[in-house]
């Protein structure tokens, strides 16, 4: 396995996100409706059809990375680059599968996202540490930035959460953030004024599949939850 090529490799993970994407598709059509009631997040801010970057008021949809290895990548399941190289610092296969499946999210084909999202003109993420250390979230939206022709922002690094939210307080239309989940919550403090409702005090260790929106309200911010639906196995409830 180690003599592999690397481009036989790097198709058989691309097949697998695409497998991930056949997935999304049956699991948004079967999950989406039982999920709607505590899933639909959906304000006046952000009304079901807004796909377009410029419509509605100003959003920030943050995600999680991708699913990643335990123990420090000691035990299987391991990490894998887009190439399938091993790496503690990449997602797991699963990951990979989740990162293709949002473009169904996001960037859905011929149609508009669910209700509670729209189609971000930006997409953000932390950027990799020195020694490819952090990989993780430029993955997770790496098929997205993809679909809609868009370079992802890897400006800022875990650290620089008050720079990052200040920035995105700027920005007008709809912004993606894919970051990691214990610092998620500080990005939202630091977007400046009131959030209400109030977000949870901490992202849950166990979640991959959330999606926090925030739609400028006023001179503050209206918080939602939208839950992915997207992998067998994603839960319908928010946090």
């Amino acid at each position: 396995m180690d003599n592999a090529p690397v481009a036989p490799r790097r198709t058989l993970l691309r097949m697998i996100t695409l497998g991930g994407l056949v997935t999304a598709a049956g699991a948004v059509t079967s999950a989406c409706g039982k999920g709607e009631g505590k899933a639909s997040a959906a304000t006046s801010d952000s009304p079901a059809g807004a796909g377009g970057s410029g419509s509605g008021a100003d959003m920030i949809m943050i995600i999680r990375h991708g699913e990643k290895p335990k123990e420090n990548g000691k035990k299987p399941p391991f990490g894998v680059t887009e190439d399938g190289e091993r790496s503690d610092y990449s997602l797991l296969v699963r990951g990979w599968q989740r990162a293709g499946a949002l473009v169904t999210l996001f960037a859905p084909e011929g149609g508009t996202p669910r209700k509670g999202l729209r189609r971000p003109a930006a997409v953000y993420a932390a950027g990799p540490h020195p020694g490819a250390k952090g990989l993780r979230p430029s993955e997770t939206v790496a098929p997205v930035s993809a679909k809609l022709k868009v370079r992802t922002n890897l400006d800022y690094r875990t650290g620089d959460e008050a720079a990052l939210a200040k920035e995105l307080a700027g920005r007008h239309g709809c912004t993606l953030v894919s970051w990691e989940h214990h610092a998620i919550t500080d990005i939202v403090k630091g977007l400046g004024g009131e959030v209400r409702p109030s977000p949870p005090s901490a992202w849950p260790d166990s979640r991959f599949d959330l999606v926090w929106v925030l739609v400028r309200s006023g001179g503050g911010w209206t918080f939602t939850q939208v839950p992915q639906l997207l992998l067998d196995g994603d839960s319908p409830d928010p946090a």
